[in-house]
């Protein structure tokens, strides 16, 4: 309730009657959660004219019906990755009235949406959550001393042309991770080059370029196992645990 326009002539009265009794502009702002510019028009109009109430027909007259409030707000529902001025275009067809994309962006806030980036992640089947979740609660009792033994390693795909991730979808406040607001990995089909690395509580392999073709089992042995993985090995005992992912080549 930002505007002077919003506020009804029940409520103005009440605001003026705070003042009056010796109250604070700034602490009834905070009190109406109103704009403290907007309660002291409001009293410097009183002392003025002796009245708070709005003229009738003051301000501009909204251009949408509430009607068409739900339909703005349907269509981005329906398509959250479509712009604000591809739902004004629809509106404008299926309606015939013309308006503009800051108008359906105010009306998406006020139905709860806003523009934010979409989550990016590799969706799980009901087998990955199961598998999942039996290996926590295997893990759950570990000791630091029992992690410091194991060596997670994990692959990643590096490539010039990659998504930007520029593109918004209209989602309201607390849903990023509502099936309906992620977005798919990007498998980067073009030219790219895969990194592999290994990570300890004490310590880290080196970077290793998986360079001239793809990662094989062969190649996986020759280039990482032998010369990065043994050297762990070696060093931690039969107490050490290699992690990788289910990748065919491992």
């Amino acid at each position: 309730m930002s505007s002077r326009h919003h506020i009804d002539d029940f409520m103005r009265g009440r605001i003026i009657g705070k003042i009056e009794e010796g109250r604070k502009i700034t602490d009834v702002a905070s009190e109406f959660d109103i704009a403290h510019s907007v309660v002291s028009w409001l009293w410097k109009s009183f002392k003025t004219t002796g009245m708070c109430s709005r003229r009738h027909g003051g301000g501009r007259v909204r251009s949408t019906t509430p009607a068409e409030d739900r339909y703005i707000v349907l269509s981005a529902k329906r398509n959250r990755r479509t712009t604000a001025q591809q739902v004004a275009n629809q509106f404008l067809a299926a309606s015939g009235k013309q308006i503009s994309r800051k108008t359906v962006a105010r009306r998406l806030r006020g139905g709860g949406l806003y523009a934010r980036t979409p989550v990016v992640c590799v969706p799980l089947t009901r087998q990955h959550r199961t598998a999942r979740l039996q290996w926590c609660r295997e893990h759950h009792n570990w000791t630091e001393q029992d992690w410091a033994c194991v060596l997670f390693s994990d692959e990643s795909r590096f490539s010039l042309s990659s998504d930007c991730r520029r593109q918004l979808i209209w989602r309201e406040s607390g849903t990023a991770y509502r099936p309906e607001n992620i977005q798919e990995k990007d498998r980067y089909p073009t030219c790219s080059i895969m990194v592999w690395a290994g990570i300890m509580i004490n310590g880290r392999t080196r970077l290793h370029v998986v360079a001239n073709g793809t990662m094989t089992g062969q190649r996986y042995i020759n280039e990482v196992l032998l010369p990065h993985v043994r050297l762990f090995r070696g060093a931690d005992g039969d107490k050490f645990v290699f992690m990788d992912d289910n990748a065919t080549c491992h």
